[in-house]
């Protein structure tokens, strides 16, 4: 039987939510303070029910980054993925450190953006499902999500795409927050850390 790890990112690999760190590092402060300030009724109708997650998660992002080329993007996610390092817990850490000297495969599964996760994970060799970004035909981005949201029950859905034959897994994941529940009671091994 395989062992696979699931780690979610924000909160459980790194000390704080990585999507407001890469807003911090890509965005200088005047565009971050208007673009914050067009987001806040938004975000008052996302916290009172109004608006999912998802969406509201898509219009932040566009405010943001659409019309952006793709590969700009890309270098900014690939140079903020260097910092990560500080932002890293060290007792998650060893733990998927352990993991990783014993054979187990290990999957980040994040409502982050995979972009940057993408390229802290590479030299790990760990494999990423995260939110995805769409990006058009002209190489832009679009403002829009490519996939769900992957928080709470999507979690589950991503890991079965690619782990479809559950029986072949002895599962332990590792999570912090309500959005990682789902994906926590799925495991064998479920742990909040």
């Amino acid at each position: 039987m395989e062992q696979i790890a699931v780690f979610d990112f924000d909160g459980t690999l790194t000390k704080r939510d990585t999507l407001w760190l890469f807003l911090l590092f890509s965005q200088n402060r005047v565009k971050l303070a208007a673009c914050l300030l067009l987001f806040s009724p938004l975000y008052l109708t996302y916290r009172l029910g109004a608006v999912n997650r998802h969406r509201a998660k898509e219009i932040l992002f566009s405010l943001f980054f659409r019309n952006l080329p793709s590969q700009k993007f890309d270098n900014l996610c690939k140079e903020f993925s260097k910092s990560l390092d500080g932002y890293i817990r060290a007792d998650t850490m060893n733990i998927l450190q352990e993991h990783i000297a014993h054979g187990t495969r290990i999957i980040i599964v994040s409502a982050s953006f995979e972009n940057w996760i993408k390229h802290w994970a590479k030299p790990y060799g760990i494999d990423v499902i995260a939110t995805q970004i769409e990006i058009g035909p002209d190489g832009l981005l679009t403002g829009k999500l490519k996939s769900p949201n992957c928080y709470g029950a999507e979690k589950v859905r991503q890991l079965e795409k690619i782990l479809p034959d559950r029986k072949k897994y002895h599962i332990f994941a590792y999570g912090n927050s309500r959005g990682d529940r789902e994906m926590l009671n799925y495991a064998d091994e479920g742990k909040y850390v």
